[in-house]
């Protein structure tokens, strides 16, 4: 299938009423650094906390009458937004996920109803487990990020960035299976084809990021991280997403455990936000200097709030963090 605008359109219209058009707002501070206005569209006001609402929603209105049910793999979010989605239409909901998956996301899958199947360490195993419950169940899979209408869904934001402020000249954009920037960035230049749509991850198990330098998809270790949204595969026989973000990405750019912390912190204390480690990245690479520079305003999605609090407070209090073997080392804010 060819995803064109027109079927990001139609996501718009699918999923109104249900998933919010969220706020654009600017973030002084991030505007003083950047040198030009810097603006953070704000997904964490979505009804689950985060942006994958919305392909979810798209993806399950989309399901034939007679379906049992729906399946999935997620790190987190894409569960929280299938779990939705599903009860809204009353249907059985099955969340597949790696036991890298934090306990508070977890939790907030299985308050939305839905049925949680932990399977192995990586989203390749959880991956496993869906396409089983597909097989022996005969429930419906939505893919995280490989889904036509996902992939539609996530484009509705590119089509909210550019209604709000069509004078924008780049947009950063987290990046992980490429659901999300495949998807802002089809519509954002299918509209500005001057536009520049920029995708950021983290240094480590950077699925996306690897795949378009090898020219094909690869494979990663999934690691852990504050970015653990961003973490897992594309998947080998990657049907969409992939050639998306190879196609309309601009580049891709890698940030570490340390700029992410730091820039969880400022969007804290600079902004009074509260939000996940893979929703910072766009600030995470302004701040380390990794972006071009820019003569207009940029915007930064900001995916979603749904993060284990606890760790969350030890890095607005400057404590260090342990990911496996790995301790990022703490640093009080403004110090």
């Amino acid at each position: 299938m060819n995803l064109t605008l027109a079927d990001i359109l139609a996501a718009q219209n699918t999923i109104a009423g249900i998933a919010a058009d969220t706020p654009l707002v600017p973030s002084p501070f991030m505007s003083v650094r950047c040198g030009q206005e810097f603006l953070l569209k704000l997904e964490i006001a979505q009804p689950i906390g985060a942006f994958k609402l919305r392909g979810a929603v798209n993806a399950i209105a989309n399901l034939a009458e007679d379906v049992a049910g729906v399946t999935c793999c997620s790190t987190g979010n894409h569960g929280r937004g299938v779990a939705f989605a599903a009860a809204q239409r009353g249907m059985r909901a099955v969340v597949c996920m790696s036991s890298m998956v934090p306990k508070a996301k977890v939790d907030g899958i299985r308050a939305l109803g839905a049925e949680v199947h932990i399977a192995g360490t990586s989203q390749d195993d959880a991956q496993s487990e869906s396409l089983r419950l597909c097989e022996t169940e005969g429930l419906a899979e939505i893919s995280p990020f490989d889904d036509p209408f996902v992939i539609a869904g996530q484009g509705t934001i590119g089509l909210e960035l550019l209604s709000a402020r069509p004078d924008l000249e780049a947009i950063l954009v987290p990046l992980s299976g490429g659901g999300l920037a495949g998807g802002i960035a089809l519509a954002a230049k299918t509209i500005r084809p001057d536009i520049r749509v920029i995708g950021i991850s983290m240094d480590r198990g950077a699925a996306m990021h690897e795949s378009i330098r090898a020219g094909h998809p690869v494979e990663v270790t999934e690691v852990e991280s504050l970015a653990d949204s961003l973490g897992g595969g594309i998947g080998m026989k990657n049907r969409l997403s992939f050639s998306l973000c190879r196609d309309h990405l601009d580049e891709t750019v890698l940030v570490s455990e340390e700029e992410i912390y730091a820039a969880m912190q400022t969007l804290y204390y600079e902004d009074r936000i509260v939000a996940e480690g893979g929703s910072v990245v766009g600030l995470a690479a302004m701040l380390a200097g990794k972006l071009p520079s820019f003569s207009g305003p940029v915007a930064t999605v900001v995916t979603g709030r749904n993060l284990d609090m606890s760790v969350f407070t030890r890095i607005v209090n400057g404590e260090d963090v342990t990911l496996g073997n790995t301790v990022v080392r703490g640093k009080t804010y403004g110090a």
